[in-house]
């Protein structure tokens, strides 16, 4: 049997989505994928956990969607994450809520949501054929007509693209989709990494001095030539001995990469450790752990961790052992602007390859945003990363995710 109603390229958490929502039409069926397995790169988000979606209201995560997020806006009227949370309710894979809205699998396990959607798929019908790699688009007179594989041609009067980006080309996602959609007349925006690690060779990065600290709801911002701040996010950072990771550092790095496709050789991020509280209150709480008895290290101690608390002093030219209550007006001043404005070089980010999400993809004003279908062929539907869209990590792409694969699963079905 190679003729169908629908056909999905591609069994990511967009494509499984997709032939759900049209198989539930009553239609027939084909999800392609080019693995052995469905969900491979669904297997490793959330670090093995899955944050399959985000409790915000719909406003809130297409702000967290910065690459056209307000483009989903009629997408996300037909099926948005409260769906997602029914459908896996619904489904027996029961969901948890953590920190800024995210949504986990109470296993904890990505794999629990891989099988539940791939249950789903084959509870419905549809037909799988995975290790079979799509060579090209049929189309005639204007419309898509099937898909060309490595073995057979498959027909269907739909096609739904739901091949994913660049980002970790080991799991299948190798730009395909790309190709395709520039073969059936479609403009490709410019690709970049973001959701991406942030590389920076400045000393003490090299030197590994502050390599491994966690910090927890610091603020980091971008920084652009006059040195204003163009985005800030407050969130977790962590130390590498390359840089700066953590959802702090990731959700800048698209800024960072557009600021450096200007021709800039390095941008600079600034970090505030304590966000939450303003300069003169920091420095009245230094104030308050000053005892003349102690040496600063000791009495700033509680400040924050002792590595990153000896490196500011360093910084800041104080001398850590020296008695606290040598400590004068400039040196707190200048302590106390370290803590609240510490600036970094960074260089580059990570290649897309390397990196969670792609940025760019399939122009969308050549997308219908009702129903996720090709304004220029009949029967093409795009979905997820191979969209122009992309968001920050807490849910919001793999919501992007499933919300384009399920509206243009069922417009396909009914499309004809």
């Amino acid at each position: 049997m190679n003729k169908f109603d629908v056909i999905v390229v591609g069994a990511g958490p967009s494509g499984m989505m997709a032939a759900i929502s049209a198989a539930e039409t009553g239609k027939s069926v084909a999800l392609i994928d080019k693995n052995k397995k469905v969900g491979k790169k669904l297997l490793m988000t959330g670090g093995g956990r899955c944050n399959v979606t985000n409790s915000r209201s719909v406003d809130e995560i297409i702000s967290n969607v910065p690459g056209n997020g307000r483009f989903l806006y009629s997408a996300f009227s037909q099926f948005s994450n409260q769906d997602i949370i029914s459908f896996f309710e619904s489904n027996g894979v029961p969901l948890k809520e953590e920190d800024h809205g995210r949504l986990f699998p109470t296993t904890d396990k990505s794999k629990t949501i891989v099988a539940g959607l791939f249950n789903k798929c084959l509870s419905l019908g549809v037909h799988y054929f995975p290790q079979t790699t799509v060579q090209s688009l049929l189309m005639e007179n204007g419309a898509v007509t099937g898909v060309r594989t490595d073995e057979i041609d498959y027909l269907a009067p739909a096609v739904i693209l739901s091949t994913g980006g660049k980002t970790y080309p080991s799991t299948g996602a190798t730009g395909d989709g790309y190709k395709f959609a520039a073969s059936a007349g479609h403009t490709i925006t410019r690709l970049f990494a973001t959701e991406s690690a942030l590389i920076s060779h400045e000393n003490f990065i090299q030197d590994k001095i502050l390599q491994g600290i966690s910090l927890r709801e610091i603020e980091l911002s971008v920084l652009n030539k006059k040195e204003k701040a163009i985005v800030k996010h407050q969130h977790d950072l962590l130390f590498t001995h390359f840089g700066l990771s953590g959802p702090a550092a990731l959700r800048c790095s698209s800024f960072v990469n557009k600021l450096l496709d200007k021709g800039e050789n390095e941008v600079l991020v600034q970090l505030d450790l304590f966000p939450d509280q303003s300069t003169g209150q920091l420095k009245h709480e230094i104030l308050a752990l000053i005892d003349s008895h102690k040496s600063v290290k000791n009495a700033l101690s509680s400040l924050t961790q002792e590595r990153l608390l000896l490196f500011m002093l360093n910084q800041a030219e104080i001398d850590a052992d020296q008695p606290a209550k040598q400590l004068n007006g400039k040196d707190l001043d200048r302590l106390v602007s370290l803590l609240k404005s510490y600036k970094i070089r960074i260089d580059s980010t990570f290649p897309i390859e390397k990196s969670f999400v792609t940025g760019g993809g399939v122009k969308l004003n050549e997308i219908v945003p009702q129903s996720l279908e090709s304004k220029l062929t009949q029967g093409l539907y795009m979905t997820g990363e191979l969209l122009d869209i992309n968001g920050y990590t807490g849910g919001y792409n793999i919501t992007c995710a499933f919300v384009t694969g399920a509206v243009a699963g069922r417009h396909a079905a009914q499309g004809y």
